[in-house]
């Protein structure tokens, strides 16, 4: 079964989403933020020129590697943790400790990112002259920060309903500040910088009240945790989250910062260039963050049954997702791929043909890099989460090293075939230390994991593998077991019963407090 075979907390306080309910509701209000998402990025892309698209990339790369470092990544441990003192009776002690610590980092790191705005401007964009583009980015990211922090808490509480629709707030609210700004006030990377800042505020803003009735709802703490047993038991875990966070983020990014730093492009072009590698990631970054919104949701249900005992249960659970997943998502990109002409030629109006030229690679590493988010979970459960900085080190090393070797000769399609090699080594390897952890994966799932290499192939090639293994997955047990699919079928069929009889907007808590 999908289901975790309880749903609520010890005395019933609180209300949460089992992981069919989490799956389907994340699936359901992702189709509305992601056409929301889309429709965004390819206004920006039609509006802005690809300098102006450029600085925007770059000053969203920041924030994404900036946030979880800025917070030491203690909201990233949650998922792991959250669970434990929740079992405890602690939750209250546990969120007014993390509040109250991310608030004092995010401060001081806040104010070293200002004071030192002149020193970044240089490492983000390459050049001095946006010294004030670095400072609107440090006010923006004060309302990331709490924007990732309340996302990480309603996640963990497997309050996944109320954390899908507080992104979609987010997105909705991101859309409408960011016409708005370019249309009535100035087409600019800035005008997208403070857009994206204001809509995490807003979300900040609608979720309070979903997070004072979590408080309320928290019975109080029997007894005290000592401060030294909490940091004891989390701040290990959150270093290696941090040092994951870290060199996730700077995976994600490098190949813009050695395009920045080492290409042998005029310092004018460079931004052009950037542009244009951002509009060939419009849609592939979709599915990364739809990788990363999954995974980020199926680990609390995971280490809820590895904490259980339930071990077998984890590795089991865990292969289908990584098969349902890994499927839709080359899937996807196999309509992509089919459609790039008009996206590049129609939408964007012609004015991107580098990143066009560049599409099946940026979706085939995107696919890898989404799927890394899903895989590492069962290292994440077994508390080695360090393995997965391990696998990332190793890739990122692997991508300097193709990146010097293959930039200056190929330009920025060398920049993305060393992106996508380093993340094909950095799955391998993740998928290697399960395999010495106890997670085994089979043949069908491996198969999966290796179909996006088919992208570069174009279109008609990857939609005969799709329809192929759609084929032998309802045909045969070769990619999908007799067990999965009973799995699958009687999910649905109970998640189908329930929407007849369940609430669809999500509750923080009941009314009473026990």
């Amino acid at each position: 079964m999908f289901d975790d075979p309880e749903s609520s907390s010890p005395g019933g306080w609180l209300r949460t989403d089992t992981l069919t309910d989490s799956v389907l509701m994340l699936l359901v209000l992702t189709v509305v933020q992601r056409l929301v998402g889309f429709l965004r990025a390819v206004l920006f892309c039609r509006w802005l020129d690809p300098q102006q698209l450029g600085l925007w990339d770059m000053a969203f790369s920041f924030l994404l590697l900036a946030a979880p470092v800025c917070a030491l990544s203690i909201p990233g441990a949650f998922g792991r943790y959250l669970e434990y003192y929740r079992l405890q009776g602690q939750l209250r002690t546990f969120l007014r400790r993390t509040m109250v610590g991310c608030g004092l980092l995010a401060a001081a790191a806040l104010t070293a990112i200002f004071l030192g705005r002149d020193w970044f401007s240089a490492l983000v964009f390459g050049s001095r002259d946006e010294v004030q583009l670095v400072a609107v980015a440090t006010i923006c990211l004060t309302t990331v920060i709490a924007y990732n922090f309340l996302i990480e808490l309603f996640t963990a509480l497997r309050q996944v309903r109320l954390a899908s629709v507080l992104q979609l707030v987010n997105s909705l609210a991101f859309a409408l500040l960011g016409v708005g700004l370019l249309v009535g006030w100035s087409c600019s990377a800035r005008s997208v910088l403070i857009a994206y800042g204001g809509s995490c505020l807003l979300a900040v803003l609608w979720a309070i009240r979903s997070l004072y009735r979590v408080w309320q709802a928290a019975p109080r703490a029997v007894e005290p945790i000592p401060h030294g047993a909490l940091w004891a038991k989390m701040l290990p875990f959150a270093g290696w989250m941090l040092l994951g966070n870290v060199m996730t983020n700077v995976f994600g990014v490098l190949d813009r910062y050695m395009i920045v730093h080492f290409s042998t492009i005029p310092e004018a072009e460079v931004m052009n260039v950037i542009g244009n590698y951002h509009s060939s990631r419009v849609v592939p970054v979709l599915l990364v963050s739809l990788a990363t919104m999954l995974g980020t949701m199926v680990l609390p249900h995971l280490s809820h049954d590895w904490e259980t005992g339930r071990r077998g249960e984890v590795a089991t659970r865990l292969q289908l997702f990584i098969k349902l997943s890994g499927l839709a998502m080359f899937a996807a990109a196999v309509v992509v791929l089919a459609a790039a002409p008009l996206l590049f030629e129609v939408a964007f109006r012609g004015k991107f043909p580098g990143g066009q030229a560049v599409l099946p690679w940026t979706l085939t590493y995107s696919i890898w890099f989404g799927l890394v988010f899903i895989v590492h979970d069962y290292l994440l459960c077994a508390e080695h989460a360090r393995l997965t900085s391990a696998a990332l080190l190793a890739g990122l090393l692997v991508n300097i090293g193709l990146n010097l070797l293959l930039l200056p000769r190929l330009g920025l399609e060398g920049a993305v075939l060393a992106t996508a090699a380093a993340n094909g080594l950095s799955l391998a390897l993740i998928c290697l230390f399960n395999r010495r952890l106890g997670f085994r994966l089979d043949g069908g799932a491996k198969l999966i994991l290796a179909l996006p290499v088919l992208l570069c192939l174009g279109p008609w090639i990857s939609g005969i593998a799709v329809v192929m293994v759609a084929l032998d997955a309802v045909r045969a047990e070769r990619i999908f077991s007799a067990d999965e699919k009973r799995r699958v079928v009687q999910a649905l069929s109970a998640y189908r019963e329930r929407l007849r009889s369940d609430r669809w907007w999500p509750q923080a808590s009941p009314p009473t407090n026990p």
